[in-house]
């Protein structure tokens, strides 16, 4: 269903996917947005247990595109360094292929919520977060992205190291 990855030796491994999601924080989301044209969103994120998680409002583009179609791919850049006299970039890269849906179980919805304080927030005492988390649920999204598909690709050059 996915198409295997034309230049297969510069692929990351799984594992080193997985690296890249959980040291990272910020990717792109891309849907199909209003009348079929696509749409790509900036985003922090969290991922856990094969599955990234968003926060978002509670209405707008992003969540109209994944109630209309929860088809979506996450693209996260881990390094991108530019090599002027090679006319290139040292790059490594993660793309997961997958389907989004809108949390509705309080749960699962705290949960996610308390994943995403603890990488954007490792300071801030449980108490503080789960007032904030408290003061918050009612209006607030979450978006679960269950991974499909996941590929890595890092420059040739990066492999040579």
């Amino acid at each position: 269903m996915f198409r295997d990855m034309r230049r297969f030796k510069q692929a990351l491994t799984e594992n080193e996917c997985i690296e890249i999601l959980n040291n990272n924080t910020n990717g792109v989301l891309a849907l199909s947005g209003d009348e079929g044209y696509p749409y790509a969103v900036p985003l922090s994120y969290v991922y856990f247990d094969g599955c990234i998680y968003f926060h978002s409002a509670s209405e707008g583009h992003k969540i109209d595109s994944i109630k209309r179609n929860g088809k979506a791919s996450f693209c996260v850049v881990a390094e991108d360094n530019i090599v002027p006299e090679k006319f290139t970039t040292y790059f490594k890269s993660v793309i997961a292929f997958g389907r989004g849906e809108l949390i509705e179980d309080e749960k699962e919805k705290i949960n996610a919520l308390m994943l995403l304080a603890k990488k954007y927030s490792p300071e801030e005492s449980r108490e503080n977060t789960k007032k904030e988390i408290d003061g918050s649920l009612k209006r607030v999204k979450i978006l679960k992205f269950n991974i499909e598909h996941l590929s890595g690709k890092c420059a040739i050059e990066m492999l040579k190291k």
